[in-house]
């Protein structure tokens, strides 16, 4: 049965959560990374689709290759980030359905003859998944920064030239410096956002 967390825990993973823009100089290592993806992997995506696939942006090499995609204000922060996850989904994601889902033996065949559907649930479970990497990288230590501001089409052209994955967004992570943190925003309330019918 699940468990209510601690106080502790839910400031962790969400209530202090913040966008990080500046991080320290401390990398982050390859078993974390792995940590970090097989933390987020059992997060639940509709019909157990996992759409999303990602690169760590760590490298000197692969920073100058993003780097040409970044939109001006997010171009410093990027390059200064230990590490930056691409999340991309994946257009052909269904061809795993068999051994993925396979309480529907047709659900292969339903996303492959409808490229409408398999862009939309790709779309929206990579968004999922990407929440998913925040929160286990909050659950091990690590702040991140979600960004959307970049050229998709070169973003693609430049870490995707075969078409088959489309970059969703992007995240830092590292060990945030709360210097580079703007004052926290307040959020809507219940009443707000809500209804209950």
């Amino acid at each position: 049965m699940t468990q209510v967390l601690n106080d502790a825990a839910l400031d962790q993973i969400l209530r202090a959560a913040r966008t990080f823009n500046k991080f320290q100089d401390k990398p982050v290592s390859d078993q974390t990374l792995r940590d970090l993806y097989e933390l987020a992997k059992w997060g639940p995506t509709s019909m157990n689709c996992q759409p999303a696939r990602v690169v760590f942006v760590r490298s000197a090499e692969a920073k100058a290759k993003l780097k040409q995609a970044l939109s001006p204000g997010n171009v410093d922060k990027t390059m200064a980030a230990p590490v930056t996850a691409i999340v991309a989904s994946d257009s052909q994601f269904f061809e795993h359905l068999p051994s993925q889902f396979p309480a529907l033996p047709q659900a292969r065949d339903m996303f492959a003859g409808n490229a409408t559907l398999a862009s939309d649930t790709a779309f929206r479970n990579s968004s999922l998944q990407a929440a998913y990497l925040i929160i286990a990288g909050r659950a091990l230590g690590l702040d991140s920064g979600a960004m959307s501001g970049f050229n998709p089409k070169v973003l693609n052209e430049l870490f995707f030239p075969d078409g088959r994955h489309k970059a969703n967004l992007l995240i830092n992570f590292g060990y945030g410096d709360a210097s580079g943190n703007w004052p926290r925003g307040p959020r809507l309330g219940f009443d707000e956002v809500v209804r209950i019918d």
